[in-house]
This record gives C-alpha cells, structure tokens and sequence, in this order.
C-alpha cells in the first residue's frame, strides 16, 4: 500500500504540536473489511488492529509480550485505584494475559466482554459500601494512615478487605475536607476578632462544633460520590470498549488512539478558542485529571494559580454547596463539569505540583485570541537595547496561510523592534507546545539563509529535507530562545535548527519535551464495505518523525539547552520520556549546513552564563525547591488522624510559601510597549493592563535576566556588524 508522502512547504501544512493535528490524510484504503454478520465491537478490534499494522510509523508484532502490555494498561485503567476489583477477579483475567493478540487476529472480544460485565458488577456492589461508612462519623483521634501507591499495592483479596480500602480512602476525603472547613472557620473566627464592626453584621453566624463539621465534610464527600455514581451510570457499552481499543493503539505510541465517534472533541480536549471555559488543556493520567497545557489569554492563565501538572480532584459550580470528585471520571465528563457560560464561576480543587492541595476559584470566560498571538517589549541594559518576543504557538490559518501567521507576526515583531534601536533579541518559547510546521521552517528563516531546518522520514523510511527558501534574513544580531520542559514539537524544531547553526544560545531546562512525532487522523468508515454498523469512528496514528539537521532525533532526546537553568519541573517526569511505550530516539545521516560565522565568542558565552548559573544563590534555591515539590510527589503514606494530617498540611504550606517567598525575584529592569502598541492603548484599556502584566512579571523574570545578561556578553565579528550597518543604511 502507498503510504503518505510529505508534498512541498505551504502547499500542506503539518501540525506537529503536542496538542494538535492535522486530520487530513490520503492513504489508500485497497482492502476493504466486510462487517458481515458481526457485531461492532468484533468488526471494530478488526479494523483498529488493521488500520495500526498497515499505517503506523512503526508498526509492532502482535504477539504474546504486545499483549501483556496491553493486558496491564489496560487493566489499569478499569480499576486504577483498585476500589472495585478484587484479586479472585485479576486471577481469571491473567487467563488472557497472553491472549490478546490472538483475540485481535480472530476478531474476538471475549476478554474485553468478560471485564465490562465484571466492572460493572463490582461497581454496582460498591454504592452500598460508601453509604454504609459515610453514614457513620469517623474518628480522627485514630492513629492510622493510608497508602496511596494504588500501582503497587495488591487488589483486595476479599470484600472484607475491599470495605476496608474503601474506608480509608473515604476517611481521607472526609479528613481533607474537615480540615478545609475547620480553617475556613478558624480564618473566619480570625477576621471577625480583627474587625469587629464587620462581625456586628453577621450576628446571626455561630461557629460550628467539631462533630458538625465532620458531619458537614462527610455531607460533601457522600454527594460528590452521588454524583460520581450518577455520572458513570450514564458511560455506554462502547466507551469503555473505546477504552479497551485505546490500551492497544497506545501500545503503538502514546499519540496514537481510537475515537468514537462522534466525540472526536477528545482528542486532547480544550477549553479554549471560541469555548467558554476556563482556558486550560486537560489530559486523562490514569485516573486522574491532569493540567497539560494553559492556553494564552485564558482565565486560568490570566490568574496565575494553576499549573502545568496541576491535578484537578473536585469541581464546584457556583449555584452549588458541594463540590464532586472528578477521580476516575472519564475526561470528556470532567470536562463538561469545567466548562461552563462565559461570566460563571467554578471552584477546582487542585493538588499542585508540590503537593499541596488548594482551592481556586475562577470565572469562565471566551479566551482572548490576541493573546494568542505574538507580542513583543523593548528594555535596556548595560547601555543597550534588547528585545523580547514571546511566542505562544506556531498559529496560523488552516484556510489561508497567507493569512495571520506566527511566522509573518515575528517578523513584523522583529522589524518594530529593530525600529527601536534593538541591539539583541530573546525569543521566548517556553510553554510553547507547537503547530504548524511551516511556519517554524519560515521563522528560521528570519534568522539564517536558504538552508535546511528539519528533515523528515515516513514509515517506509522515505526522507525529506525542509529548506527555508527565503534569501532575506531579519535579524542578523545577537539571538537567544529560552525554552522549558514544555517547549515541544515545532518549538523543539526551530530551537534545534539555530542550535546546529550556532546561531543562537538555547538557554532553559535540561531538555525540551521531546515529541518528534506526527500524527493523522484517519477516517475508518473508508475501510468499510457498508454502512450497516454505523458510524465507526476514527483512529489518530503516528505516520512521521522528525529529525535534526545534525541528523538527531528529537524524538525523546528534545533539545539540550545550551545553558541549563533550573525550574519547578526539573526533577519530575513531565516530557515525552516518561510517557507509556513512547517511539525511540533514533539517528539519521545528517544533512548539509552551514554554520553562522556571525559571533566571535559563541563558546565563551555560553561558558560565561553557565558559571553565572552554577554561582547563582537564586537559581541554587529554585533546584532546591524543585527537588521538594518531588519528594513531595512522591509521598504516598498519608495519616488518617487529624492531628498529624493538620501538621503535615501545615507544614507543607509554609515551606511551599517559603520557597517561592525566597524564590521572588526583581531585577532594575523596565520593559515597555512599542510605539504602534501603545497607540492601540487609547481604544483598549484592556490591553494595556495585560501588557503591564506581563511587563512587570518580566522584570521578575530570573530566566530572562540572565538571557539578557547572555546578549550583552555575545560580541558580533567585524564582518557581521558591517553587514547590519549596510542593512540599516539601505
């Protein structure tokens, strides 16, 4: 069969970022599946197992080790938290440990009926045990505590035993939402002694005693398992076979999945763009709710609380009084929870990247598409002028690329700037998760002559080099990309490129994400003969990877930086890396460039801003607190007594305040707007609050102190300066 083969720059055009894809493709369909007489499910395992073998990049034997994989992932996500199965339940499903493959190849979905029709059974045994404990008080004077290493510990061997995970972990809930209560009213008790003219007006308040908020927070946790129950009871057949299917395309790699249809909103489902939300990118991590991405412009990044690995555990709309439990919910159901009309209120409950737990209120609104865009400031040191750039995404129009576009937004960025006198640039990718390739391969060419940018092999290892065609180059001074953990696909593309070329220092985390890879969507009712079954859905596969000009893959590796700064992240697994059987880092024949002769102290540079790094006090304390918000991730023994539970809370908020208190930093640095910026101000007050925002969070900014710091020690060879000076002459 034909495969897909790249067509030539702007013609197509590649969405390779973390969180997008294009969903066009032109495979071939030659062998067509008959449904027959089958059932879906049967003709659906058919078709999955078909389309992956045929078209993935890689495609892998389906034998006896794919299916142990798939039987443990899978397994997994039915019972992640092992509340429901017991062990006599796991012992008959090894039986088919090894069988999966040979299920796939006969079509049959024999394991996967045997499993729904259990879970199901044990879930519906579960409603009476979380009524049956929540209907009593706990004793939080009881010196117990739980372990939540729900991978590694065993399933329960009996219901006895089951009754007793379930009562911990609802002893736990309970405890966390006593304590809230119990602080709230403490906070309340405070702030009523400090202003007693405030306090005259709630004559009618009255603290609550100990048992009525025990009573109160086991109130809360029984109606968020209410809704939980209410919620999954509402989860059809062929979602959790979407889930089977799914335990076998992630075996493949894990961008690669079944869509039912027509909830093709799934993939990587986001409150952004003309959705009114909270402007956050949500993944499934098991049974969790994860933060992968904050999308510019939105609430939740206008707020500035929630992060990247933020875990959202409970929802509470504002018209309600109890919030509900989004863990083991599916994504698409926490999601609709989130969502909600522009103007309305949502309290998440979030346990944060170092592990403390909190909660944040947030209005939904329609995230501002300008902030989606790329924008610039201008500040001075040392005598200098320097420009900064921050670039969101590599956006642009799927109808017309000619059109508003990241690439032709820098360079009219890069021309403003050079307007003002700018003596060296930063062009600032952190967070940056993707897009269109096109526009990378454009950008790097505002920055370097004609030449190669990326190369890119297909699954029957046809290659293709990407040039820049563009002769004019923008900006031919000092240049320095700040990237992080999250910097990912085309981000890592043009970062590597103008690593290769020496053309400009990559300052930020240990590597970028390390998503080389990119996927389609493809149709699977093309396969079919008929229609009889219904729509089938569609299935996104990874068909292409890319590579490096040095002939790297970025694939896993990402892209060093040249000068390594820590972060928050820098010790937990956020990248590619760290995902279920992602593809492999792999090499190809490097293709030929050549190297930018602009600088004459590009080493020396860098060496100079690695020694400030390695001295830094302020950089030792921001490693020093990333290796807390680890050790912290790992916790898994938690007490169940209220008296030690308050101590460890207590304890972990005011270290996590002390350092990010002692984190703070402010340089004498002022950044300001440019002249056709500004002129914007007089119509948008808006705005004009949104720059002083980011204006003055820059001037915190240690990553990008220490860019600038970079820019000053960079020196231009004689024949580069003269080149600028007849450039700006002419």
């Amino acid at each position: 069969m034909k495969t897909y083969k790249f067509m030539k720059r702007n013609s197509v055009f590649f969405l390779i970022g973390l969180l997008l894809s294009v969903a066009a493709c032109s495979f071939t369909t030659k062998n067509k599946i008959d449904p027959g007489d089958n059932d879906k499910e049967e003709v659906l395992s058919e078709l999955v197992s078909f389309v992956l073998s045929n078209y993935h990049y890689a495609p892998k034997d389906i034998d006896d080790a794919f299916s142990k994989n798939v039987y443990r992932e899978y397994v997994k996500s039915l019972d992640a938290r092992k509340r429901f199965l017991l062990q006599s339940d796991l012992e008959e499903f090894s039986a088919y440990e090894t069988q999966i493959d040979d299920q796939l190849k006969n079509h049959s979905v024999e394991f996967f009926n045997l499993t729904y029709e259990r879970i199901l059974k044990r879930m519906e045994e579960t409603q009476a045990i979380y009524k049956e404990i929540l209907s009593k008080p706990f004793d939080f004077s009881k010196e117990e505590e739980i372990n939540t290493d729900y991978e590694n510990i065993d399933y329960p061997k009996t219901k006895e035993e089951r009754f007793e995970s379930w009562r911990k972990q609802l002893k736990l809930n309970v405890l966390s939402s006593y304590y809230d209560l119990k602080k709230e009213q403490d906070d309340k008790i405070k702030a009523r002694k400090e202003n007693a003219e405030s306090a005259q007006e709630e004559e009618d308040w009255s603290p609550k005693t100990d048992a009525e908020l025990e009573e109160k927070a086991r109130e809360n946790v029984l109606h968020s398992m209410e809704q939980f129950y209410d919620i999954t009871k509402d989860i059809k057949k062929e979602d959790w076979f979407s889930s089977y299917l799914n335990a076998v395309a992630n075996e493949f790699d894990p961008h690669t999945g079944y869509f039912a249809p027509p909830d093709k909103d799934r993939f990587d489902i986001a409150m952004s763009g003309s959705l009114e939300g909270i402007g956050a990118q949500l993944q499934k991590d098991i049974d969790k709710t994860k933060i992968v991405q904050l999308i510019s412009g939105g609430p939740a990044w206008t707020d500035g609380r929630l992060k990247v690995g933020d875990v959202i555990t409970h929802v509470k709309q504002e018209d309600e009084e109890n919030s509900v439990s989004i863990v083991g919910m599916s994504l698409t159901d926490a999601v609709e929870l989130i969502r909600g009309p522009k103007g309305s209120k949502v309290t998440l409950t979030v346990k944060s990247v170092d592990g403390t737990t909190k909660n944040i209120e947030l209005t939904r609104d329609v995230v501002e598409i300008d902030e989606t865009y790329a924008k610039s400031a201008i500040t001075e040191k040392n005598g200098k002028k320097f420009g900064i750039i921050k670039l969101p995404s590599f956006y642009f129009d799927m109808e017309d690329y000619n059109q508003r576009n990241a690439a032709s937004d820098t360079q009219k960025e890069i021309q403003y700037l050079k307007n003002q006198g700018m003596e060296g640039l930063v062009l600032d990718l952190r967070d940056n998760g993707g897009g269109s390739l096109s526009t990378a391969i454009d950008i790097a060419g505002l920055f370097v002559k004609k030449g190669p940018v990326v190369q890119v092999r297909s699954g029957d290892n046809q290659q293709q080099v990407l040039k820049n065609r563009s002769a004019a180059i923008e900006w031919d001074g000092p240049l320095i990309i700040l990237v992080n953990e999250l910097s990912a696909s085309a981000s890592e593309i043009l970062a590597a490129a103008m690593q290769d070329y020496g053309r400009a220092i990559i300052i930020g985390s240990k590597q970028t994400y390390g998503k080389g890879t990119v996927q389609k969507f493809l149709d699977l009712n093309r396969f079919m003969r008929s229609e009889k079954l219904g729509d089938m859905g569609s299935i996104k596969i990874t068909t292409q990877k890319f590579y490096r000009i040095n002939g790297d893959a970025t694939q896993l590796k990402g892209v060093a930086s040249d000068v390594v700064v820590p972060d928050q992240y820098s010790h937990i697994d956020i990248g590619e890396r760290d995902m279920e059987a992602p593809l492999p880092f792999d090499e190809i024949k490097s293709t030929t460039y050549d190297q930018w002769k602009g600088y004459t102290n590009y080493k020396e540079a860098i060496e100079q801003s690695k020694k400030r790094v390695d001295t830094s006090s302020r950089f030792k304390l921001i490693d020093d607190y990333a290796k807390w918000i680890k050790a912290q991730r790992d916790l898994n023994i938690f007490p169940l007594d209220y008296a030690a539970y308050k101590k460890k809370a207590e304890e972990d908020e005011k270290l996590a305040k002390t350092f990010k208190k002692a984190a703070e930093f402010q340089t004498n640095l002022t950044f300001h707007s440019l002249p056709q910026e500004i002129e914007r101000f007089a119509k948008d007050s808006t705005l004009e609050k949104k720059r002083d925002k980011w204006h003055e969070d820059l001037a915190k900014d240690l990553y990008v102190e220490e860019a600038l710091r970079t820019l000053s020690d960079l020196k231009l060879s004689d024949n580069q300066l003269k080149k600028m000076a007849d450039a700006r002459s002419k």
